[in-house]
């Protein structure tokens, strides 16, 4: 994976707003430092992502967030229809919880915005 990071965990969940929840708290005990959320970001019936994500979330990226909607916009007008939210679960030392569409352009538009920036995150995150 980019950036010298791996993959400690890779696991499929089903759309709905406690089973999504149950999977992002889990990850935020372990200690995990990025979770990447892929799918549920619409406004279907069973799209809860972005409402369980918040919940989470101390300090949320609204910047970072324009512009994986920017970069989306490029590719495809239906960008617009995501509702993914990116943010920190704490500040100081929290995990840092990215949402993404489901398609392929959206998930490298969403890692092709956040991945060069995660030492900047993580730094600012610290105070330093």
């Amino acid at each position: 994976m980019a950036q010298g990071l791996k993959v400690a965990s890779h696991d499929v969940v089903a759309e709905g707003y406690a089973r999504v929840a149950e999977a992002l708290r889990e990850q935020v005990r372990a200690g995990v430092d990025v979770i990447v959320v892929i799918g549920g970001t619409g406004i279907g019936p069973t799209n809860y992502t972005p409402e369980v994500t918040e919940e989470f979330i101390a300090a949320r990226l609204h910047g970072l967030e324009t512009q994986v909607l920017i970069k989306g916009l490029e590719g495809s007008h239906k960008a617009g229809l995501s509702r993914g939210v990116i943010g920190m679960t704490d500040r100081g030392c929290g995990s840092l919880i990215i949402n993404s569409a489901s398609s392929r352009g959206a998930v490298a538009d969403t890692l092709g915005v956040v991945l060069p920036l995660l030492g900047d995150i993580f730094r600012d995150a610290k105070g330093n």
